[in-house]
């Protein structure tokens, strides 16, 4: 399929033809969440944690005697039922993160990329540099294009001037080919992606 290939600053660049096989597919929604569910899940940190009651530092001794009181056989302090116990079945650290193979990975980026197609949601723009790092021209060449909420995604090296005039505006991330994901395309409302990284999904998926 061949997409309009325009400038920064709205001038026609010419056409690039995209491959159906990346971005031409029927969107598979099954596909696309269970890869959002996989990264969501990795990126959880996991470090929450209690004290159980071998954790916790109180006296060892007997809390009374056992027999004669009338009341029940407890031994220790530490018990979860006392305030200031342990936790019993309390959270630990633990890793999120599940297996989801390299394939599925592989083809749900695909089809995030083949629903932002059909949705009318992907920009290609020749080269994402700028002459300056500066947030305020940046803004007005972006508000000119209508892209107040997208994911920009360049070739392999980024221009550093785009991505430090970029930075300051809000809902506008910018990555390189390589750190590409199904949860950024998804969150952002347009796609914009330069033709060197047209070129590297190609290669990426050949």
């Amino acid at each position: 399929m061949d997409i309009k290939v325009t400038t920064l600053d709205g001038a026609a660049s010419g056409n690039v033809t995209l491959n159906d096989e990346i971005f031409g597919l029927e969107p598979r929604d099954d596909l696309i969440a269970r890869m959002v569910r996989y990264q969501l899940a990795k990126r959880r940190s996991g470090n929450h944690a209690v004290k159980n009651r071998a954790e916790i530092h109180r006296t060892g001794a007997k809390m009374y005697k056992q027999k004669g009181t009338g009341r029940a056989r407890h031994s220790s302090a530490r018990a979860p039922q006392f305030r200031g116990g342990g936790r019993a079945f309390g959270p630990v650290v633990r890793d999120h993160a599940h297996e989801l193979p390299k394939k599925v990975r592989a083809l749900a980026l695909k089809h995030a990329l083949s629903a932002k197609l059909k949705s009318d949601a992907i920009m290609v723009i020749d080269q994402l540099s700028a002459s300056e790092a500066k947030t305020a021209a940046l803004k007005s060449r972006l508000a000119a294009l209508g892209l107040s909420n997208a994911l920009f995604i360049g070739g392999k090296e980024l221009d550093q001037n785009f991505v430090l005039a970029a930075r300051n505006i809000p809902n506008l991330d910018v990555l390189p080919v390589q750190g590409i994901n199904v949860y950024d395309i998804l969150r952002r409302k347009t796609l914009v992606l330069s033709k060197a990284a047209v070129e590297a999904l190609e290669e990426r998926f050949k």
